[in-house]
């Protein structure tokens, strides 16, 4: 599930070096003793401080720069002693470091603190301050703050206590000699030291944003983040209650300050473990955090999800074997990679839980099983995770080797999901849910990648037929249309649609519910923002923004775009008729959104597709963009109707651009030419062809399920591919039944590339029959053969007679009466006149009885069979 590249290697980056350097000291070719390498921290730059034994009897403390891979040794303690904690301020020049007292042996008859926090001058080494001598344990941190000024004489450093305090020393340095950093006024450090934070029983510190968050607890929990700013001074941008059980932590909870090793808590004395992950790119933020429920075998574990403004519990049943009772006394791990966060326990469940579509259960990836495996080389017990909101993907520490990877979810095995048998699973339909996940894994959040995208298309050319529970094409048109949308403006997130499932009336079982898994869901968060949200980033106005507004959308009915707004008019455009919302501005969207097409595809041309007129797909064009526009100038004001236009002109234009992709995908995979467009060969078409025509139409089936237009053209396509692989009679059928829709062109086409054999003649008067009037008359000229010419003729006497009549002053109307006979247009035009007179003349004697018409017309018939001489007289 997990693809792992290792970062950092302990006894590869830093013990061989050490061992030289070992070596070099005790002046021997190789140093055989051991050196007891151990991770104190790692910076916000990347630098990693570590702690060894010397091969005099002394403690070092060195650092791997993250850049030049060279390690560096930044003190040496005289004797061995045990550093719990260390930290290194930006300009190397202060160590700050916690050392846990032994009071073994002699030294237990000593008053001795059981931590002592010391404050190291480095550069060169010189003086050590004594900043705390307590019974407690002791975290230390710099702030390390970007900033632009290229001399700082100033450092500020976190003291973090197990006693539920943070101190906050604000050092002054000073130069000495030109080149040594000294501490200015050292015995006036513990007097001005500032106390930021008081009676926490949870903390965790991010280095990369400088964000410090802690629980505290009065009536009721509440998380605070505390932010530091360039200047560093700080204040709380954020708090919020969370429901945790009474008494959840034993002691104190350190959560990314560094790793001690002379404190390890075993994990079953862990009631709650609770961690925060923030994005910046997504501007949310998530707190994590699992209980362990005593007598039960179950694990139960809680997703905060702040901008989005819920929480979601689940608890997963484990089993009853004893193995399951061992394993219900362990907490999961959290793993954040991108914008999922992975719940895993080790042999049992792999929770991928989708942060941003959060809705419904099947849009997030739940395995379970002893298959589960994330390709850890050790007890996810060992595993530590390690944060940096820079790299949206997590990086995991295995404590046991020292060595660090980074996590990346593994597209090779989310499409072997798809790929998967559903024949050999049962019951039917259980890898449905995980394919759907899987599909939407692979779209939104990797589908930036075109290899994979292409990966997704040939599986669904393999895969045309729609599962029992979801349309595969739909999900992949409006998934890819999501993540393309999502990029150009994060505010779209909840009102452009991504999943055709939340337009099902009756959602599926399989697609709601998790096997084993209950899920209950907390609709509402009571987030206070403080402060003036003014981080540098635009972190804390973009997370309050997305949080007001997700609260806002969730007020009001229907936030997200739904076809249904569109059906009515759709309708009317598929019977032929004009909606009245159709309009003069309608049309002017078509040509923005065409010409934004034809810039995109002026190389692209293997599909001809775009190269006609298609008046129903520029109407259905126009009025997806009129109704989209209508809908987010109503729920996101905001951007501006500017921004607005453009943002939805782009959508319908990449809708139209990502069905061309799809085609020229298949077209590729089927190694189709252009000899597939001509309708005049004999040959039957290819099964290749047979498989391009089903996938298109799968694709018309999908983009009318969802209301959507089609490129110009489409249809023009899809009935040349039937006509060459269907036979004469099922592929009318398909016409009959408004799967095909016959175009001007694709007729025009069918008339003047077959030939007049007897079949191609059914098949041609079959379709002219099928045809609107004014169409089956643009057609006739078209066609050479002997019909056309008749009708041809027709046509232009009943124009000829038409105009002449219409210069005498006669409505020429009379055409549908049961008494004419149309065929003969010169006997039916005398026959008009007659009537016309017939009706406009004054008659003076009642008795006078009315001119026959129907006895003219055949006498008159009779008379020019005569003349003609067909009869004699």
């Amino acid at each position: 599930m997990l693809k792992l590249k290792p970062k950092f290697d302990l006894h590869r980056d830093v013990e061989c070096d050490i061992l030289r350097k070992e070596a070099s000291v005790c002046r021997v070719k190789e140093y055989s003793g051991e050196v007891d390498t151990r991770i104190l921290n790692i910076e916000r730059d990347g630098g990693i401080l570590y702690s060894w034994k010397g091969a005099t009897g002394t403690t070092r403390i060195g650092k791997l720069d993250p850049n030049t891979k060279q390690n560096k040794l930044l003190y040496t303690f005289d004797k061995q002693v045990c550093v719990s904690s260390c930290s290194l301020n930006k300009e190397e020049t202060l160590l700050a470091v916690s050392l846990a007292q032994n009071t073994r042996g002699e030294e237990r008859l000593k008053p001795i603190s059981k931590c002592l926090t010391l404050l190291i001058e480095i550069h060169p080494i010189n003086n050590t301050k004594v900043l705390k001598a307590v019974d407690c344990r002791v975290k230390v941190q710099f702030l390390n703050s970007e900033t632009d000024r290229r001399s700082v004489l100033e450092s500020h450093l976190l003291l973090i206590t197990e006693d539920g305090y943070v101190d906050l020393y604000h050092v002054l340095l000073t130069k000495q000699e030109g080149y040594r950093v000294v501490m200015a006024n050292p015995e006036r450090l513990t007097k001005t030291a500032e106390r930021i934070v008081e009676d926490f029983h949870w903390v965790q510190w991010d280095g990369h944003t400088q964000r410090l968050y802690h629980l505290t607890h009065n009536v009721k929990f509440l998380m605070r983040c505390v932010q530091f700013y360039p200047n560093h001074n700080c204040e709380i941008m954020l708090e919020f209650p969370l429901e945790l059980p009474a008494n959840p932590f034993s002691t104190v909870k350190f959560v990314n300050l560094g790793f001690d090793h002379y404190h390890m808590e075993r994990p079953e004395q862990e009631l709650v473990r609770m961690e925060v992950f923030t994005n910046r790119i997504e501007s949310s933020m998530c707190v994590c955090y699992s209980q362990l429920i005593k007598d039960k075998h179950e694990v139960m574990y809680t997703v905060v999800l702040l901008h989005k403004d819920c929480s979601k519990t689940f608890r997963e049943s484990l089993g009853s074997d004893q193995s399951s009772q061992k394993a219900s006394q362990l907490h999961p791990l959290f793993i954040p990679i991108g914008y999922y966060i992975l719940v895993y326990l080790q042999g049992y469940f792999l929770h991928c839980i989708n942060t941003r579509q959060q809705e419904m259960l099947c849009h997030s990836l739940f395995l379970s099983g002893p298959d589960v495996d994330l390709g850890l080389q050790c007890p996810s017990a060992n595993i530590t995770v390690l944060h940096s909101e820079e790299d949206s993907n997590g990086k995991l520490l295995d404590q046991a080797t020292g060595r660090i990877h980074s996590a990346e979810l593994s597209s090779a095995y989310l499409l072997q999901i798809l790929r998967s048998d559903t024949r050999s699973r049962c019951p039917s339909g259980k890898t449905e849910p995980q394919r759907l996940a899987a599909l939407h894994c692979l779209l939104v959040y990797m589908g930036n990648d075109p290899n994979l995208e292409l990966k997704v298309i040939e599986w669904l050319c393999d895969n045309v037929n729609a599962f029992e529970s979801f349309d595969q094409i739909q999900e992949f048109i409006l998934a890819s249309l999501y993540r393309i949308s999502f990029e150009k403006s994060l505010s779209l997130d909840k009102v452009l649609p991504y999943s055709s499932v939340l337009d099902k009336k009756k959602i599926p079982v399989c697609l709601s519910e998790v096997p084993g898994v209950s899920c209950t869901a907390d609709l509402h968060v009571e987030s206070v923002f403080k402060g003036k949200a003014r981080s540098l980033q635009g972190f804390w106005s973009e997370l309050q923004w997305n949080t007001e507004r997700t609260k806002y959308l969730d007020a009001v009915p229907n936030p997200r775009y739904r076809t249904a707004y569109i059906q009515a008019d759709w309708d009317k455009l598929m019977s032929g008729r004009r909606p009245s919302s159709l309009t003069g501005h309608t049309e002017e969207n078509t040509k923005k959104v065409l010409s934004m097409v034809d810039t995109w595809c002026l190389d692209k041309k293997l599909v001809p597709l775009f190269q006609e007129e298609d008046r129903q797909q520029r109407a259905l064009i126009g009025l997806t963009v009129d109704k989209l526009r209508e809908h987010l100038n109503r729920h996101l004001p905001r951007l501006g109707k500017k921004k607005i236009d453009s943002l939805v002109v782009n959508y319908v234009a990449k809708l139209l651009e990502l069905i061309r992709h799809m085609l020229e995908s298949v077209w590729l995979k089927c190694k189709l030419g252009p000899c597939v467009l001509c309708l005049s060969s004999t040959q039957q078409g290819s099964p290749a062809e047979w498989s391009v025509f089903h996938f298109m139409s799968r694709i018309l089936e999908a983009t009318r399920g969802l209301c959507l237009p089609l490129p110009p053209g489409y249809h023009t396509l899809l009935s040349v591919f039937a006509v060459r692989v269907l036979p004469h009679h099922t592929f009318l059928q398909y016409i009959d039944h408004g799967v095909l829709q016959l175009t001007e062109t694709f007729v025009s086409r069918i008339m003047t590339d077959l030939d007049n054999s007897d079949a191609n003649e059914r098949l041609k008067f079959s379709i002219l029959k099928r045809l609107p009037e004014p169409m089956e008359q643009r057609i006739y000229h078209m066609w050479d053969h002997p019909v056309s010419s008749a009708s041809i003729s027709r046509d232009y006497v009943r124009t000829m007679l038409e105009k002449h009549n219409k210069n005498k002053g006669f409505a020429f109307t009379g055409r549908d009466k049961p008494g004419f006979r149309p065929e003969f247009l010169p006997l039916t035009y005398l026959a008009k006149i007659l009537s016309d007179i017939e009706e406009q003349a004054v008659n003076p004697f009642e008795e006078q009885e009315n001119v026959d018409a129907r006895f003219v017309e055949e006498t008159a018939l009779k008379q020019t069979l005569i003349l003609l001489g067909f009869e004699e007289k």
